[in-house]
């Protein structure tokens, strides 16, 4: 045999080698972490878990991180101003956490040729440079799991095929939300309160991977096409932790409806006894609409002044409504002004109104709300009626005859 076929044969043996020897470089993973009972960890966790064979490195990239030493923190924060960050730690160490709470964790090995391991590798330390690692946060569309869904299908393009479920579940953003928050009542209501009607379209199944959980299990019906035969783009689960079943939430008996629906019972009795002793009982009514008001500034700042998309077209403003704080002011210090009785009635039908769009479905509310709009309808319309019959408020002098404020 000639010496220069005995030598590409030489060759040809060593780059079969090489490629073999490549293809066991990395070991890369999806990592899928259960909820927490902490709000910030109550939809669970993505992250890429990079093992390189060669030296038994073991990387996790995670993209839900953020420095709590930013200047202004918690106004970025509100305002959806702060950005979170790429960040990269051993797995060891990702782990800490979950083990200290018992929350398990799964991992979705990846079937991933050796081009395309590098390509993910490559991607993710190009990400990792200080220029790059940064992004600006959105809770829907540029998370901790649809940054991996992502970088997926900038590396693998048309290879990747999702092969969604065919016959999905119809669910909006807010009912994917109140999967996980339903066990913790307080959280559950103050989400509702914070988002507007714009999470009450049904997503799609490209959207849902937006909680950890769900990209999990489209991972699991992706397909890798257009390299050879057609394979499973996860071809080993493992389980990394499996703890116990617990409850999440505190099972507290302190709960929105309770607290909402006994409050309302004691209004609607100091509402009563009023009308029968002619008495308004006010102090009630500062403090109901003062707290109202307090929540619609709330409300406005997060339709108008932040970055949210998830905060517009809020119609909780309706009852919580920011000029309560006016009428709450102008009762406590017994203004006089012509138009109380006129802001009453205004009150009360835009708290009518909340109710017509939550039954029409143009948003979802709180079901612990309702207590509060049958509230707001009964001290309103009391009153509107009795404020200057029963009370001490000056009423106006006009071309001689008293009427009222």
């Amino acid at each position: 045999m000639p010496r220069y076929l005995i030598g590409c044969l030489v060759l040809c043996c060593f780059l079969l080698n090489s490629a073999a020897s490549l293809a066991q470089d990395y070991r890369i993973s999806l990592i899928t972490c259960d909820p927490g009972d902490e709000l910030y960890s109550t939809f669970g966790h993505s992250a890429v878990r990079v093992v390189e064979n060669a030296t038994g490195r073991d990387l996790v990239f995670n993209y839900g991180t953020f420095d709590f030493n930013t200047p202004y923190f918690y106004l970025k924060f509100a305002r959806r101003t702060l950005d979170y960050q790429l960040s990269v730690t051993t797995f060891e160490n990702f782990l800490f956490e979950y083990e200290y709470f018992q929350r398990n964790v799964r991992e979705q090995v990846l079937d991933l040729s050796p081009g395309q391991q590098q390509q993910i590798v490559s991607f993710l330390h190009t990400n990792y440079l200080p220029e790059n690692r940064k992004y600006r946060y959105d809770f829907f569309y540029d998370n901790c799991a649809t940054r991996i869904r992502d970088m997926m299908e900038t590396v693998l393009g048309s290879n990747l095929a999702w092969n969604p479920d065919p016959d999905p579940d119809e669910k909006t953003f807010r009912n994917l939300i109140d999967e996980y928050v339903y066990p913790l009542p307080w959280s559950d209501l103050g989400i509702d309160l914070a988002l507007g009607a714009v999470i009450d379209q049904n997503a799609t199944e490209w959207e849902k991977q937006f909680l950890p959980d769900y990209m999990e299990a489209a991972f699991s019906r992706a397909t890798i096409i257009g390299d050879g035969p057609e394979r499973p783009l996860v071809k080993e689960n493992h389980i990394i932790y499996d703890f116990p079943d617990r409850t999440r939430g505190s099972g507290s008996l302190l709960n929105p409806y309770l607290v909402f629906w006994l409050l309302a019972i004691i209004v609607g009795g100091f509402t009563y006894l009023g009308f029968k002793r002619r008495k308004l009982y006010i102090g009630m009514d500062i403090g109901l609409f003062g707290a109202f008001g307090i929540l619609g500034l709330v409300i406005v700042f997060l339709w108008f002044f932040t970055e949210h998309s998830q905060t517009k077209y809020n119609w909780n403003m309706l009852w919580a409504f920011p000029f309560h704080l006016v009428l709450a002011y102008h009762l406590a210090f017994h203004k006089s002004r012509n138009w109380i009785r006129h802001y009453l009635l205004a009150a009360m039908i835009l708290a009518d109104l909340a109710l017509v769009i939550w039954i029409l479905g143009f948003q979802s509310f709180y079901p612990a709300i309702l207590p509060l709009l049958l509230v707001i309808i009964l001290r309103t319309n009391f009153l509107y009626y009795n404020l200057y019959t029963f009370s001490n408020l000056p009423k106006r002098q006009v071309k001689g005859k008293t009427i009222s404020g």
